[in-house]
């Protein structure tokens, strides 16, 4: 969802560009958006203070006018006369999440029970059939380009991703290369020389935050990894790019784009410096590395926008929110393209999250 202060600095840039003290400078206007999906993150903010940051607690909502879609069409653009009412019941279930329906009543936290035949079963390997079912023969078919198209599994947190991530970089073949980055605190005249003795650069080594990559990416020939920054929008390089390593070089990632209007295009990525946002540190520090992250798997936040075939929902801890799962059960074309692993509290398979 848009930030409140991005929808209010978008009507004061239109009204300066067309010196009119109306809303947009008088202009329509049209946003785009869907309301049960994950709210606005704001670092250690409250409950009200998220709120307040929708687009809809801004003033200028009074001057909107708000026209419904009905009709979800990564289901519809599967459906045939056979599986009209299957896919309608899914439909009705996935609005059901997102409205926060699905469950007892609750006064913000609710258990929800997912449908078996959405569920991994029990097995002897529960996890092995996760990877199974959305990377089926992935040795055999990871150059196929169209094969991690529309393949993906969703996780809450980065921890869990990573988790995800390394086992399956573990099964590819050949040698795993890793990149360490250069990191270091702005030159900037907010920068104290103090800082230099109290904020190392070991300690900026061990800094993760969003929008920026590890200090150390380890990757393989074959491995699936996304942009987090744009690079290049007219050649399809934009953040949430899916790519293909093919060759590991010292310099430069010679990658295959898997995603967008360019697939099957080889570029080059370089490294770059970046600059973190909002880091939660006093001071500001950049980190020179490759803007890659390694995506077999990746957070539900990270998906947003995306329509995959093959999704399987990892859970070995609960959602933040309802609107999180919304998310994630909405990013599929059809029912049995998804998958829901959890676990509970004991570790043991379960059917509610």
């Amino acid at each position: 969802m848009m930030h409140r202060y991005c929808f209010e600095a978008l009507d004061k840039t239109m009204k300066s560009i067309l010196q009119a003290d109306k809303p947009f400078g008088g202009k329509v206007v049209v946003l785009g958006g869907d309301f049960r999906q994950i709210l606005p993150v704001v670092l250690k903010a409250s409950r009200q203070d998220i709120v307040h940051a929708t687009i809809n607690s801004s003033p200028l909502w009074n001057f909107c006018r708000v026209m419904k879609l009905t009709k979800n069409m990564r289901l519809q653009s599967c459906s045939s006369p056979s599986n009209v009412d299957e896919i309608k019941e899914f439909g009705d279930w996935i609005l059901n999440v997102g409205n926060g329906d699905v469950g007892e009543d609750n006064d913000g936290e609710a258990s929800i029970e997912i449908p078996d035949d959405m569920l991994i079963g029990d097995s002897e390997d529960p996890f092995r059939d996760l990877l199974e079912f959305v990377y089926p023969d992935l040795l055999s078919n990871m150059y196929d380009r169209d094969y991690f198209q529309g393949r993906a599994i969703l996780a809450p947190t980065n921890e869990c991703v990573e988790s995800v991530n390394d086992h399956l970089m573990s099964l590819l073949p050949g040698e795993e290369k890793m990149y360490l980055s250069s990191d270091s605190m702005c030159r900037d005249e907010h920068t104290m020389e103090d800082n230099a003795e109290i904020y190392s650069t070991e300690f900026l080594n061990t800094i993760r935050c969003s929008r920026v990559p590890s200090y150390a990416l380890r990757i393989k020939v074959g491995a699936p990894v996304m942009l987090i920054r744009n690079i290049d929008q007219a050649r399809g390089l934009c953040n949430g790019t899916r790519l293909q390593i093919i060759r590991t070089g010292i310099h430069v990632l010679s990658c295959k784009i898997l995603s967008g209007k360019n697939i099957g295009d080889m570029v080059f990525i370089p490294r770059m410096t970046l600059i973190p946002s909002n880091s939660g540190l006093p001071i500001k520090f950049q980190r020179r590395q490759f803007p890659l992250i390694v995506s077999f798997a990746m957070t539900i936040n990270k998906s947003h926008g995306q329509t995959l075939s093959h999704v399987c929902l990892y859970l070995p801890r609960p959602v933040f929110s309802h609107c999180q799962l919304y998310v994630a059960v909405s990013r599929v074309k059809n029912r049995g393209g998804i998958k829901i692993f959890i676990k509970s509290d004991s570790a043991e398979l379960t059917n509610v999250t």
